[in-house]
């Protein structure tokens, strides 16, 4: 049995408008209940909610000023959360919610105020559904990306392992959609300055991340001494290869491995 993060990004969740990618996400939610009847704790960090409302509103674009985003997360959260429980339910698994906060993770109290239910609920099989609070989180109290968050989730619950789904098939010596000699690195045994180098800035359109949050999510996760992967989310099946130990996307190795 493990324990694992899995953090699925806007562009997997949803088409670039903002409507829900409805096959993605029955998929997704197939396989981690699949996962989870072989016994594995699942914990999904899942964004979407701002690009989900803005689509849900009929918006043009992503909301670029703050109200905006905190308005669009309020009316995409409540409709991501509903379309989980639904589909979750399905296979007889029951969700829970958790939104969280910079502050939320810093403070001691409040940590270990987060990490105790979180291990009440993983005890009781259910799969709790993380997001950052976007609705209250301004930039003070903002962790600001899902790929950290998700890397500050694995190191506070002790996971063995958090996979990053994204719409790029890992790391890659240069980015493979402006240089066709890219090559994909398959697996990074430590964070050195030419791994850093290698990041480059935001993702989709509705999403906020991009290579260099993940690879700052892999190194809060190798200091942890926990595995972190990222690789391609179009097909959730790569999670049983990632399950099986087979080398798919690129692999960040945690230091006790």
């Amino acid at each position: 049995m493990a324990r694992i993060v899995v953090k699925v990004g806007t562009s997997t969740l949803a088409y670039p408008g903002g409507l829900l990618n409805i096959r993605h996400v029955e998929k997704l939610v197939k396989v981690l209940s699949d996962l989870k009847n072989a016994g594995h704790e699942i914990v999904l960090v899942s964004s979407g909610a701002i690009g989900i409302g803005a689509g849900r509103l009929s918006l043009p674009a992503r909301p670029k000023d703050i109200p905006g985003k905190q308005a669009a997360a309020a009316v995409g959260q409540c409709r991501l959360m509903d379309i989980y429980d639904s589909l979750f339910s399905a296979y007889d698994h029951i969700t829970a919610q958790i939104l969280l906060t910079k502050e939320d993770l810093e403070d001691r109290e409040r940590r270990t105020n987060f990490i105790n239910p979180m291990n009440q609920l993983l005890a009781w099989k259910v799969l709790p559904i993380i997001n950052e609070n976007d609705t209250v989180a301004t930039a003070e109290i903002k962790v600001g990306d899902n790929d950290t968050l998700s890397a500050i989730v694995a190191e506070a619950i002790q996971a063995d392992v958090n996979i990053l789904l994204s719409d790029i098939d890992g790391l890659y010596t240069a980015d493979p959609r402006q240089d066709p000699t890219a090559r994909l690195i398959p697996e990074v045994p430590a964070i050195t300055p030419e791994i850093l180098a290698l990041g480059g800035g935001a993702g989709s359109s509705l999403g906020t991340g991009g290579m260099a949050t993940k690879i700052h999510a892999a190194q809060i996760c190798c200091e942890a001494g926990i595995d972190l992967y990222i690789v391609n989310g179009r097909n959730p099946d790569i999670l049983y290869d990632i399950v099986e130990g087979k080398q798919v996307g690129t692999r960040f190795r945690g230091r006790k491995a």
